[in-house]
């Protein structure tokens, strides 16, 4: 398969962020019929300096680190089912689990050569190395910010590989009581439960403590 010219990017909702030990919610809107999937990603944090028309050489230098991601994806919605809604589909609250630490960007840290292995209460369902991506960590930083500017803070995911639960035969999706984990080198282990939403539930929200790379709850 020939590879994609440029890397192909959508938006989640900040509102979407959760951490680890904190359940992935099934929204009341897509619980009937939602397939419900995981995708274990590295996520990459930018720094304190707005990153804007960088270079592929220089854009790590605008990276704060990387921790561990969940791209969690209502497919239904997601796919022609929903009518490509990959707002509703890929943003809804609790759906961009991340952690457990940030491993800070430094001499001797490649974030392009790194294991990473999902699991499914217990079961190896990812297992794949950075180095495999189409795009390397610097492309996909240069890339975006070629047309928008990357505020302090930002996290930009890099993309899944094959083992997500749609493409399964048969396919596997979340279900509530559900155990996920995105193991990363150096970063640990992010763990979530899956629970179905209730009335009044919202998105659990963290923040990072640069200090020391861990997250805390504001």
């Amino acid at each position: 398969m020939a590879l994609p010219r440029f890397p192909v990017f959508f938006l989640k909702n900040p509102a979407s962020i959760c951490g680890p030990g904190y359940n992935i919610k099934i929204p009341r809107v897509a619980s009937s019929n939602s397939e419900m999937d995981f995708e274990g990603e590295l996520a990459v944090v930018i720094g304190s300096r707005p990153v804007k028309n960088v270079s592929p050489e220089d854009a790590l230098d605008f990276v704060l680190g990387y921790t561990s991601a969940n791209d969690v994806s209502a497919r239904r919605w997601q796919g022609k089912k929903g009518g490509g809604q990959w707002s509703r589909g890929k943003s809804s609250d609790t759906f961009c689990p991340l952690g457990p630490t940030l491993l800070l960007q430094q001499p001797g840290v490649d974030p392009d050569n790194l294991t990473i292995e999902t699991r499914l209460n217990g079961e190896t369902m990812q297992s794949y190395s950075t180095s495999d991506m189409n795009f390397d960590v610097r492309s996909l930083i240069s890339f975006l910010s070629e047309s928008t500017t990357l505020l302090p803070g930002t996290v930009v995911l890099t993309g899944t590989p094959e083992g997500v639960g749609y493409a399964r035969d048969p396919p596997v999706f979340l279900q509530a009581g559900d155990t996920v984990e995105v193991a990363i080198d150096n970063i640990g282990v992010l763990e979530n439960g899956v629970v179905e939403e209730e009335a009044g539930d919202s998105g659990a929200k963290q923040v990072w403590s640069h200090a020391d790379g861990k997250m805390i709850t504001p």
